[in-house]
């Protein structure tokens, strides 16, 4: 019964990320994500139901456009498939809410990355996740609270010391938002993991593919986040028994 839980789980969780690839495309362009229909990016021809099923109409379709045969980007499984597998990790280790948050989250890094640019819709819906998080744990409100502003209130300053050089508007307002779902001590470990792994990774790209010096935060950040969810009450405890 717990496989067939899993399996059902990875399989929402694709379904999911079909739709985060809608919201991919269409939130930088300021499109609708609900009222318009489906089409295809080179000939514009709407695309029917039973070419929309989540990876295996990429697979039927050998990654072409039905009408007009031009290649379909790969990010379309990649992102549908990712977003499942994510899901049966974070199974059994936390809530629904995480789940949802992580779909966010692997949408705004992707758009991040291209546009250098956090769409406000992320971030109020991981709020509103934090906000659901601290109604159910009402009796240590206080540790979301804090969460909230701890790092962000740090970031903000930064932001503004610097007039928005050192960081984005939409860094700080996401790390408020997962400060309220996480709480004080995730949030401080996510900023530390996001910190770190973006100054390897990038410097890294950096010389391998010559990648520009600037710096798109928020999938880093998304990747602290995503750790500290699964793994950050370990992780904090370890650190606390070899140093403290």
């Amino acid at each position: 019964m717990n496989g067939l839980c899993v399996w059902i789980t990875i399989t929402y969780g694709i379904v999911i990320g079909s739709f985060l690839n809608v919201c991919i495309y269409r939130i930088p362009n300021h499109e609708s994500v609900v009222v318009s229909r489906s089409h295809c990016m080179s000939c514009g021809k709407q695309i029917k139901w039973y070419d929309l099923v989540p990876l295996v109409s990429f697979l039927v379709l050998r990654g072409k456009c039905r009408y007009c045969k031009a290649k379909l980007s790969w990010q379309y499984p990649a992102v549908e498939a990712l977003n499942g597998m994510l899901y049966g990790i974070i199974f059994n280790i936390t809530s629904i809410l995480y789940c949802l948050a992580t779909s966010a989250l692997l949408a705004l890094s992707i758009i991040d990355w291209r546009t250098y640019e956090i769409p406000p819709s992320f971030n109020i819906f991981i709020g509103i996740l934090g906000i659901i998080r601290l109604i159910l744990d009402l009796p240590h409100w206080y540790n979301y609270v804090i969460g909230f502003v701890s790092v962000s209130g740090f970031l903000l300053l930064i932001f503004l010391v610097t007039k928005g050089r050192g960081i984005g508007f939409g860094d700080v307002k996401l790390m408020a938002a997962a400060g309220l779902l996480l709480g004080w001590k995730l949030i401080i470990l996510s900023l530390g993991l996001g910190c770190v792994l973006g100054s390897i990774i990038h410097i890294t790209l950096m010389y391998v593919k010559d990648k520009d010096r600037v710096l798109a935060f928020g999938p880093y950040l998304s990747l602290g986040i995503f750790i500290s969810m699964l793994y950050g009450e370990q992780i904090i405890e370890w650190y606390l028994h070899m140093f403290m």
